[in-house]
Parts: structure tokens; C-alpha cells; sequence
């Protein structure tokens, strides 16, 4: 079995700092006690594949891990690997990492939706797992996080994060520049009433200015702090409506 990496490759403007803590190309996220953490991908956090967990509860038994932890962006972290062990990890794993680290886009979260949840409104899972299969991991300027949330709930905190949709009766609508932190902003309003096609198309338009134009560690929000907001929807999203 091939060895399991991040997907999308790195660009060489935008390198993690941690050269010798956490190892990016391997998901691995130092712990306190010099052992490691590994995340594998669930896109959403939905597992139709049982039998994943039972192969993910093995390998933490088999390598000593001292807990299976659930995490904020939608996967189960292996806690407490040793260094030596991460390969063979993820060899018996198969599963490719999640993007937990490094600046990257790190998750794209998203609610049940209509696929399940009596309150959906849109299809979150539907363009979810779209996005997620688009962007999870491509290096940019800074992290960046994606939460897509099926009705006015906002369970995926998409006012909270770089990228976020809400589904509405009449569509999604569209906040930008989110984040918590110890500098919290709130996202603003980019659009109202889109399409999963039209949501995915300004995520294009606003990644593609993103990379080109921000700082390296410049979040989102920062960098829509630094432009101007009006400055960044004409560079982004002027002509879509046309």
C-alpha cells in the first residue's frame, strides 16, 4: 500500500513553521508528552463504512494510543503515537490524513441537512462533500476553514469561519472572512440566495484573489480588513451577478 499523504500539493510561498514539532506531510500533530497525533479524513464526519471504525479502534490498540479523540472538524484523532510508528499507522489505516495542520484549508464541515435533519433547508451534505473533495488541503496564505450549514442554525459556526454558507428556502447565503481566536470576527455577507453551483463559484473566485494577493499567516479576514471589503467583492465576485 502506497503511502498516505496530504492532498493537493504544497506551494512553496506558504510553509508551516514548525519544521521540526509537527510533520505536515504526514498529518502529524506533536503532543505534549513527544508523541504524536494523527487525524484521518472523514469528509463530514459521515461514515457509511463501519467497518472503519472497528480498523481505526484496532490501530489504536495495536500502537498504544491513550485515547480516540473526536475533533471540532468533523474526524477521530489517534492520540499518542510514537514517531517511529506514524508510517506503519497509516499504512493499516488507508485512509488518507486530514489537513489539521498547516496553511492550508484545513476542514470543510457541514451539517446533515436535507439529507437527514428535519430543519434542513438546503443540502449541505451535497455541497459539502463537494468543496471538501475540491479544496481540502490546497495550501493557501493562511488556514482557512470552510463550514456549510443547512439552515439558519448555523451548526458549522459559518459566520465563525473563513468561508461559509446557509441554507435558506431560496438558497445559501454567503459570509465571508470569519474567525475565532483571539481575534474573533464575525464573517460578513457576501451573498444571498445562491445555488450550490453559484456558492462554489465564489468560493473559486475568492480563493483563486486569496492566494494571489495575501500575506503568508494573513487570514481571510485580515486580509478583507487590510483591501477593504467593497475592494475585495469587486475583485472577487462583481462580475457573477452579470
Amino acid at each position: 500500500m502506497q503511502k498516505q499523504e496530504i492532498p493537493n500539493k504544497l506551494d512553496e510561498r506558504f510553509q508551516h513553521s514548525n519544521t521540526d514539532q509537527d510533520m505536515l506531510e504526514k498529518g502529524a500533530i506533536l503532543q505534549r508528552d513527544g508523541t504524536f497525533a494523527i487525524a484521518p479524513h472523514i469528509t463530514g464526519g459521515v461514515i457509511t463504512d463501519f467497518d472503519m471504525l472497528v480498523r481505526m479502534a484496532d490501530v489504536a490498540k495495536k500502537f498504544g494510543c491513550q485515547a480516540m479523540k473526536v475533533t471540532s472538524s468533523q474526524r477521530i484523532a489517534l492520540v499518542g503515537i510514537k514517531k517511529e510508528d506514524i508510517d506503519a499507522a497509516w499504512q493499516e489505516l488507508g485512509m488518507k490524513p486530514g489537513a489539521a495542520i498547516g496553511l492550508c484549508v484545513r476542514s470543510v464541515k457541514f451539517c446533515p441537512g436535507t439529507t437527514f435533519c428535519k430543519r434542513g433547508q438546503q443540502d449541505s451534505v451535497g455541497l459539502g462533500t463537494k468543496l471538501d473533495e475540491k479544496f481540502h488541503g490546497m495550501t493557501l496564505p493562511s488556514k482557512f476553514k470552510i463550514g456549510i450549514s443547512g439552515c439558519p442554525n448555523m451548526c458549522m459556526d459559518s459566520m465563525m469561519i473563513d468561508f461559509g454558507a446557509v441554507g435558506m428556502p431560496r438558497g445559501f447565503k454567503v459570509f465571508v472572512g470569519g474567525n475565532g481566536g483571539r481575534q474573533p470576527r464575525f464573517g460578513q455577507l457576501m451573498a444571498e440566495d445562491q445555488s450550490p453551483e453559484q456558492v462554489e463559484g465564489i468560493l473559486d473566485k475568492i480563493i483563486d484573489h486569496y492566494k494571489a494577493n495575501a500575506k503568508t499567516n494573513e487570514r481571510l479576514g485580515r486580509f478583507i480588513e487590510r483591501i477593504g471589503f467593497d475592494n475585495f467583492k469587486d475583485k472577487t465576485v462583481a462580475g457573477l451577478w452579470h
